[in-house]
C-alpha cells in the first residue's frame, strides 16, 4: 500500500496565496473615467461670434489723384506687380527710369523713357465702394471724350487713343476696385495690354 506524505503547511499557504491572486487578476475591472461636470447653461459664457468680414484696405486719397514718386524720372524702383522689361517691350520704349507711389493701398507705378513726361503711369485703386471706383474711372476717362472698355471679362470703363495733346489711356473697374493706365504712345492697345497684365498679376 502507498503512502501519502502530508503537505507541509507552508506549502498549502503558498498554493491558496497564488490561487487567490490569480482569481483576484482576471476579476479586477477597469477604473472608470471620471465624467465632466456638465457647465450650467446659465452661468456659461457665450462664444464670441464667428464672423469672416474684413475691413477693406483703401488709401483715402481723392478720385483724382496722381502719383507723386521721390527723385522723379531719376528713380530707380521696380514695380512691384509689372516686370521692366515686358513694360518695355509691350509699350515699345526703353525704360530709364521707374518709380512707385506707396501712398496708394497698391503702389502706383511710373515708367519714364526719353522724354520728359512717364511714358507710363499704372494706377491700381481699391476704393471703399463701387460709387467711389466708378468716379476713378469717369475721371480718368470721361464718357463724353472716350470709347467703350469692356476687357478684361466683367470689367467696363472708356478707353481713348492718343492727340495732339495728350497720350492714351484705358481705365476700367470691377467691384470696388479701379485700375487706370496713361500711356504717351498713340494706341490704346498699349496701355490695354498693360491693364490686364496688372488685373492678371493681381488676382484682381
Amino acid at each position: 500500500m502507498r503512502r501519502t506524505l502530508p503537505t507541509p503547511p507552508w506549502k498549502t499557504l503558498l498554493l491558496t496565496s497564488v490561487i487567490a491572486l490569480s482569481v483576484a487578476g482576471c476579476t479586477t475591472e477597469p477604473p472608470v473615467a471620471e465624467q465632466p461636470i456638465a457647465e450650467d447653461p446659465a452661468t456659461a459664457e457665450p462664444a464670441p461670434p464667428l464672423t469672416s468680414e474684413v475691413a477693406p484696405v483703401v488709401d483715402g486719397l481723392p478720385a483724382d489723384a496722381l502719383p507723386e514718386v521721390p527723385g522723379g524720372r531719376g528713380a530707380w524702383e521696380a514695380c512691384p506687380y509689372l516686370d521692366t522689361e515686358w513694360v518695355a517691350e509691350t509699350n515699345g520704349q526703353r525704360v530709364t527710369g521707374l518709380g512707385v507711389d506707396e501712398r496708394f493701398s497698391t503702389p502706383a507705378c511710373v515708367f519714364w523713357s526719353y522724354p520728359e513726361e512717364p511714358q507710363l503711369t499704372v494706377l491700381v485703386r481699391e476704393m471703399a465702394s463701387v460709387d467711389e471706383a466708378i468716379a476713378v474711372v469717369d475721371w480718368a476717362a470721361p464718357i463724353d471724350s472716350t470709347e467703350p472698355a469692356e476687357e478684361p471679362l466683367d470689367w467696363s470703363g472708356g478707353r481713348r487713343g492718343g492727340s495732339a495733346e495728350s497720350g492714351a489711356l484705358y481705365a476700367v473697374q470691377k467691384d470696388s476696385v479701379a485700375v487706370v493706365v496713361f500711356t504717351n504712345q498713340d494706341q490704346s492697345l498699349k496701355a490695354q495690354l498693360v491693364a490686364e497684365e496688372v488685373i492678371g498679376n493681381l488676382g484682381l
